[in-house]
């Protein structure tokens, strides 16, 4: 669905809220929590939709919660 003609994409992100402890948990789930770069119970980050952080959240899909946000890029006119 093109809005305007000045829509020139649409590019989406992950915001991914780390909710559940990894104790108990393997270390190679305790890593993946680690690169995508929660440190603490309850934070958040956002990262670019790519196959690469689909998989590490995908890993540890039963410790995060996942919102997608998409945002529309526009193209500047020259005047």
């Amino acid at each position: 669905m093109n809005l305007s003609n000045n829509v020139i994409g649409q590019s989406r992100r992950l915001i991914v809220r780390w909710v559940k402890s990894a104790a108990g948990y393997s270390i190679r789930q305790k890593r993946t929590i680690k690169a995508l770069g929660l440190s603490r119970l309850g934070q958040v980050v956002e990262h670019d939709d790519t196959p690469q952080v689909r998989g590490m959240i995908n890993a540890v899909s039963h410790l995060v919660d996942v919102q997608v946000q998409v945002q529309v890029q526009e193209q500047e006119q020259a005047r």
